[in-house]
């Protein structure tokens, strides 16, 4: 693995929007926009060195556009599948997903990626 490579930074929109019950529930694609926006803003807190970030997105929040410093994937169906193709596609570099679900984390643990919980990069 190059050193030197970003980490990838893939972020489940639908389950860290969802892990604050701030009204997000009321227009998920604006609270998913401030997500992206915060993390465009931020990258992932405590982190140093180069990151890519990617932000899964499903259901009402397939229309976030991406933003310089984070690109939108928008899933065509399970949001959960998508990360999961995305981790799979990117063996041989470091890869983070931020997910408090159980069997998402599972998944991208059996595919060699580390995973981090919503808290993370919330406020």
């Amino acid at each position: 693995m190059d050193d030197n490579a970003a980490l990838l930074v893939i972020v489940d929109a639908a389950n860290v929007v969802g892990s604050v019950p701030d009204g997000w529930w009321r227009d998920r694609h604006g609270a998913a926009e401030r997500l992206r926006d915060r993390l465009a803003a931020a990258g992932l807190p405590g982190h140093r060195g180069a990151q890519e970030i990617v932000l899964v997105v499903e259901g009402a929040a397939r229309g976030v556009e991406p933003v310089p410093g984070v690109r939108v994937e928008a899933a065509p169906g399970s949001g959960d599948d998508r990360i999961v193709e995305l981790v799979a596609g990117s063996a041989g570099r470091s890869r983070l997903v931020v997910t408090a679900d159980r069997e998402l984390r599972r998944r991208v643990t059996e595919l060699g990626a580390e995973v981090t919980g919503p808290r993370s990069v919330r406020d």
